[in-house]
């Protein structure tokens, strides 16, 4: 007779199958793994020589990019720990666009040190309290390292902006930032409004047509849509829209109705009748002043007949997003159901023009007046992949004028800021007593990891450039960096970064730290890992390709 052992602890009070892991080595070592594991990933991507990542995801997308918020997000990542690392990323893209591998790269090299220590035999908690107090100190050292003038500047001046937006440009098309830049900036100008604070990066559209070169890309002041205009009329000067969200088409009754015919001639009425009343509508909205219908749905082969008898260009925009955004464009009121529009519901376009470009068609809608609310960059490359890149490093550029819309203090780049904090809290370490001064040593050791992390993309020797990066700024130079395509006798790469204009942005430097510091004390004050037995049913990721999370 087999005798059943009970189980006991932790066992016996939750269900079979679910996971514990507890203790230094089962949860804060192997945590602290899985973090450098992901941080490893994004590190090699960092900067303007970062290399590119091939990532095939659950519907069989591929992606080729540089950026780590790309990255992350495709992966999918399943380990809690990593996780938090994650979510501080996605927090940073969130609110500033831009610095999302910062975040990452640094918050992963925090926890390697942190692992360092432990192994010494600190207790995590003094670890934790040494790198709270670092990164207070590290964000008031950021504040002195602001560079003086730069917290006022005309978000309209150009040449302002591209000095701004240059930097995060660079880190994702190296060698094309200025051509980027340029166009970015004047898309963003455009749509800027009276009060910068507001300004929506939603305004600023990307519209991505293969073929051609980055130099035959063009800023269009209003909107490029995909496809041709369904009528025969192909262009159109100065004239006023209408819009109708549902469709161009006669209306079919709500109820089910029987119509008893008798003769021929009853047919041919009941036939006319339906002709005629299309024909009234349509007649109504020609009559309105309106040169152009913008459907929202389905456009009628009798409706499409008078339209191009009353000489009305017709377009269909199927996307009920595209369709705000047009209203938007053009200051038109979207109508419901086809019918007479008031004068206020017409909206204004200086031309909209069927043109072709690198062999597919568009429609682009200028509207170069005020009222103008959306611009759109297009964008030209020989693959969806290049396109796709090239798009990733645009959104960057307009969420970087949008931060700096809101805060334009700049800070020097080019890993110039990281080693003037590292050589200024190892200072500060010297002055503290007690064990946080190895974690807050620790903390300033971690700030290396940006600039050796530039000289290996590079392919240049990292030890050699962090002590001449730390023998300059001894001397009292702050803003000396690394210019990857500095080749000066002296010097070699270690330059000013105020003669090469490399600027970053304050607040993307000051919140890409604090996200990363808060997290790598998150997952070292986890000590344990309980998890419960999956529910039942079909995982999530077998849901149909295309499917929403919602």
């Amino acid at each position: 007779m087999a005798i059943s052992m009970q189980p006991h602890g932790i066992q016996s009070m939750l269900k079979e199958g679910h996971k514990h892991l507890s203790g230094l080595d089962e949860a804060v070592l192997k945590n602290i793994d899985a973090c450098k594991q992901l941080s490893t990933i994004t590190r090699t991507s960092l900067g303007p020589d970062g290399m590119n990542k091939m990532v095939i995801n659950h519907l069989d997308k591929l992606f080729v990019t540089n950026d780590a918020a790309t990255i992350v997000n495709e992966l999918e990542v399943q380990h809690p720990a990593a996780k938090i690392l994650v979510l501080a990323g996605k927090a940073q893209q969130e609110e500033i666009g831009d610095g999302a591998n910062l975040t990452i790269s640094f918050a992963g090299e925090l926890l390697q040190n942190a692992e360092e220590l432990v192994r010494t035999g600190l207790h995590p908690s003094e670890i934790i309290s040494g790198y709270t107090k670092a990164i207070t100190k590290t964000l008031e050292i950021l504040e002195e390292l602001v560079e003086k003038g730069s917290e006022t500047m005309d978000v309209r001046n150009k040449e302002q902006v591209v000095s701004r937006m240059k930097a995060a440009v660079a880190s994702k098309q190296y060698g094309l930032e200025d051509i980027l830049s340029s166009h970015i900036a004047d898309a963003c100008i455009q749509v800027c409004p009276k009060n910068p604070v507001n300004f929506d990066v939603d305004n600023v559209r990307v519209s991505k047509l293969v073929g051609g070169v980055l130099h035959n890309c063009t800023v269009i002041r209003g909107m490029v849509l995909k496809g041709d205009a369904v009528g025969s009329i192909k262009r159109v000067e100065k004239a006023k829209v209408a819009v109708f969200a549902t469709g161009v088409d006669s209306s079919a009754t709500e109820t089910k109705g029987t119509v008893l015919i008798h003769s021929a001639e009853q047919l041919e009425n009941y036939a006319k009748t339906e002709e005629a009343k299309v024909e009234e509508l349509i007649k109504a909205v020609a009559d309105s002043g309106a040169k152009v219908i913008v459907s929202g749905g389905a456009v009628g082969e009798m409706a499409l007949h008078f339209c191009d008898r009353y000489k009305l260009m017709v377009l269909k925009i199927s996307s009920k997003f595209e369709l705000r955004r047009f209203c938007r464009t053009t200051g038109t009121s979207a109508l419901l159901k086809l019918s007479q529009p008031k004068p206020d519901d017409l909206g204004f376009v200086d031309s909209i023009s069927v043109e072709e470009i690198g062999g597919s068609r568009v429609t682009v809608v200028r509207s170069e007046d005020g009222g103008n609310k959306v611009a759109t960059v297009v964008l030209r490359g020989s693959t969806d992949s290049i396109l796709d890149d090239l798009e990733r490093a645009v959104d960057d550029g307009v969420n970087t004028y949008k931060a700096m819309c809101r805060d334009s203090r700049i800070v020097p780049g080019a890993a110039a800021t990281e080693i003037e904090l590292a050589r200024r809290l190892k200072e500060f370490s010297f002055k503290e007593t007690g064990l946080d001064q190895y974690a807050i040593a620790k903390f300033a050791e971690s700030f290396e990891l940006v600039p050796r992390t530039l000289a290996e993309n590079a392919g240049l020797n990292p030890m050699d450039i962090i002590s001449k990066l730390y023998e300059k700024h001894a001397s009292g130079n702050a803003k000396v960096g690394i210019d990857l395509r500095g080749d000066d006798p002296e010097d070699g790469v270690c330059k000013d970064v105020s003669t090469v204009n490399v600027w970053d942005l304050y607040v993307t430097k000051f919140l890409a730290l604090k996200y990363a510091a808060d997290a790598a004390c998150t997952v070292l004050r986890v000590d344990q890992i309980i998890m419960a037995k999956p529910a039942g049913g079909p995982a999530r990721r077998d849901q149909p390709a295309g499917m929403d999370e919602d």
